[in-house]
């Protein structure tokens, strides 16, 4: 096989350092700059916090703490898991306005099957109750979606009207189950999937296993890195710089590392340390115990789904077919793709994800509530635009929605750290949405 011409794509003299970096490393830009973004949020927050609490002021406050980053990729994990599915939407050149209600319709209806029916009719704690319902819920929140597809690809109905009037029956359908009221408590099993505590039992996978799975990520990391190498030589590609791939891999790893240690920073509260030493009969030490978190069961399902898309998306004929009909819809039909049938799985897939968000919600809250959910569709929305989905079609990644999730529910946490009004919240959350559309709309005009 022959060598790899490097010289196929040069650096040009007129590059400055930055530009020669981004292109070297094959980095976007978009997605610096949303990292640049999240980590002056984070900064800012904590500068805030700690003014107003104790006049401290850098890195005296209380955002940039374990345990408020922990509970922020615990809150993330249900806006990142829908995310994943509207950027789909997006690329389709539709769009999901029921995403809210589905979640809270869906939660609605898990939380009545544990509570009302298969408590009584099994016993409460069965150990087939959450599996029961949590299946139920997936087909439920699946079928929701493809009834939504349905009216959209095989009438003609446009998607902004088929969801809008998803957002107001399904809320309304929600109150009908439960009448206004609050269903709790969630089966002691089910609770896990928010990553609560259920007696000395958390929602969380321990130190030890954290730091494998921090190991597992940096050779999948490494691997990643190697494998596109080795098939980029394969086809005769250009290759990156070597120092490039060396930047990549160690960044990855220290970026995976550094998450597992933060999750394991954070520890039982000493309640429940108290239940689990008493249950178990340990021996404790006299300078006490200390139990880490690790990574939440909930955090682990939006990195699984994440995982999943993305493979979806980018290594599958579905993803290939999603993003040809995005670019181009006739030009597709053209070429042989049932855009109509594309269209029904779509939206079906957007529904399973919405139930798999119902049921971490539900599960964290320990409840549901026809009001669980609301606003979630403009949130989905926002941090997909953020991540740099174009709300023309055609163009998104879900890794860059994932971490626009983060951004949109920092802002939310941090604010309300602060004790900012809701009417304040709105307003951020809504001028956020404008301006990342913006941004979209001058990075397009660019790149022609």
């Amino acid at each position: 096989m022959t060598a790899v011409d490097n010289t196929q794509n040069p650096a040009r003299s007129d590059e400055g350092a930055i530009a020669r970096f981004l292109r070297a490393t094959e980095i976007d830009a978009r997605m610096l700059g949303m990292v640049a973004a999240l980590l002056i949020i984070w900064v800012g927050f904590d500068i805030y916090s700690g003014f107003l609490r104790d006049g401290e002021g850098l890195f005296g406050g209380s955002f940039l703490t374990p345990r408020n980053l922990w509970i922020l990729l615990v809150q993330t994990s249900s806006i990142a898991v829908m995310t994943t599915g509207m950027v789909l939407i997006i690329v389709m050149r539709h769009i999901d306005l029921s995403v809210g209600s589905i979640l809270g319709f869906t939660s609605v209806c898990i939380a009545t099957m544990q509570v009302f029916w298969l408590g009584p009719m099994l016993g409460v704690g069965h150990p087939s109750i959450w599996i029961v319902t949590l299946i139920l819920g997936l087909l439920l929140g699946g079928a929701i979606g493809a009834f939504h597809g349905t009216l959209i690809a095989y009438l003609g109905i446009p998607s902004f009207i088929v969801t809008l009037g998803g957002l107001i029956v399904w809320r309304g359908a929600a109150w009908a189950v439960i009448r206004g009221e609050t269903v709790a408590p969630m089966d002691k099993n089910f609770k896990l999937i928010g990553g609560g505590i259920s007696g000395i039992t958390p929602g969380s996978i321990g130190a030890t296993a954290s730091w494998i799975l921090g190991a597992v990520i940096c050779a999948a990391i490494i691997y990643a890195i190697y494998n596109n190498r080795v098939q980029r030589k394969r086809f005769n590609f250009p290759q990156r710089p070597m120092w490039a791939e060396y930047f990549l891999a160690i960044t990855g790893c220290i970026l995976a590392l550094g998450v597992t240690w933060l999750v394991n920073s954070y520890y039982w509260p000493k309640g429940v340390v108290d239940r689990y030493v008493q249950a178990t009969g340990i021996e404790v030490p006299p300078e006490g115990i200390n139990i880490a978190f690790g990574y939440s069961v909930p955090v682990l399902i939006a990195m699984g789904v994440g995982l999943g898309m993305s493979f979806l998306a980018t290594r599958t004929r579905f993803g290939r077919y999603v993003y040809a009909t995005g670019g181009n819809p006739e030009a597709a039909e053209l070429a042989g793709v049932n855009t109509k049938k594309l269209t029904v799985m779509i939206f079906a897939l957007m529904g399973v994800l919405a139930a798999i968000s119902a049921s971490i919600s539900s599960a964290r809250l320990d409840s549901a509530t026809n009001a669980l959910g609301q606003f979630d569709e403009l949130y989905v929305i926002a941090a997909a635009v953020i991540g740099g989905t174009s709300l023309a079609g055609g163009l998104g990644t879900i890794y860059g929605a994932m971490l626009g999730a983060l951004v949109m529910q920092s802002l939310q946490s941090g604010m309300t750290l602060l004790n900012f009004e809701s009417a304040t919240k709105d307003i951020v959350v809504g001028c956020v949405l404008v301006f990342a559309v913006f941004v979209d709309q001058v990075y397009r005009r660019r790149v022609k």
